[in-house]
């Protein structure tokens, strides 16, 4: 991705930063993606270098949100989505699973970084029968989604709210558990909550967050433990298997070994 724009053509913005590394960035760099500076891809590797697993965590995390949509789309029913902090478009999006099974399913994506949000307008486009929107907000500011989100959002159908990944970077838990209970309570009976984050299962994951946290200059992520990470889902149906590292949540076909424990930890519930 070379400064100024990137092969999509898109301007970086006023906003944009690229002198420091930024938190989508890396992460599009461990998911082999190109929408990355110098800057970011030397802070990834600062983080493979005390733990090499990193990739597998990024990868795992990605298979898991695909998992969690096609099942809400083929398997539940559901037709409305609400990603929050969307990240930077790669493969299989939420908008592209979802409509796969589902043409009229109707996604908003949900960042508060103009980089994340350029790329979302002009790389992912909906099916004719559905639709996708775009929110600019912080996970910080429920309300602000709500709102925003109800222009494309029926609220009174159900709704699938996905927060992937972003919970980490609330630094407070008690914060974090609000932000999931004014979303959640926003939402009819029958609606889903599609979650994961960075555990803190693996020592060398956390000491390659620590290190991460106080050198990179990027925003800090606070790897949890997997029953605050189970927290969030008070109040909700967990859907089997529950709250498992994400390698082990719904395989598709039995493995011919057992699923590798990665340091990310999710589930899906579904409010009573």
């Amino acid at each position: 991705m070379a400064d100024g724009g990137n092969e999509a053509g898109i301007p970086a913005g006023d906003r944009i930063d690229n002198t420091r590394p930024h938190s989508a960035r890396i992460w599009n760099y461990l998911a082999d993606g190109k929408d990355y500076y110098q800057v970011d891809a030397e802070a990834a590797e600062r983080v493979l270098a005390v733990f090499p697993g990193m990739r597998d965590v990024t990868a795992e995390s990605r298979a898991f949100i695909g998992r969690v949509v096609r099942h809400l789309a083929e398997e539940e029913g559901v037709r409305q989505f609400l990603d929050v902090g969307t990240g930077l478009p790669t493969r299989d999006n939420t908008h592209e699973v979802a409509q796969r099974a589902a043409p009229e399913c109707r996604i908003v994506y949900v960042d508060n970084d103009p980089l994340v949000l350029a790329h979302a307008r002009a790389l992912l486009s909906s099916a004719p029968e559905g639709r996708c929107d775009y929110v600019d907000a912080d996970v910080r500011d429920p309300d602000r989604i709500l709102e925003q989100a109800a222009e494309t959002l029926d609220f009174t159908r159900p709704v699938a709210l996905l927060l992937m990944g972003i919970l980490a970077f609330i630094p407070d838990y008690d914060d974090a558990r609000a932000t999931v209970r004014r979303l959640v309570d926003a939402l009819p009976s029958g609606s889903y909550l599609g979650l994961n984050d960075g555990s803190a299962t693996d020592p060398a994951y956390v000491e390659a967050l620590r290190r991460h946290n106080e050198s990179s200059g990027a925003a800090p992520y606070t790897a949890r433990t997997p029953v605050e990470i189970a927290g969030y889902f008070d109040g909700l149906e967990l859907l089997p298997p529950g709250v498992v590292s994400c390698a082990r949540w719904r395989l598709e076909a039995t493995p011919l070994e057992e699923p590798r424990e990665v340091a990310v930890y999710g589930g899906l519930a579904r409010k009573p």
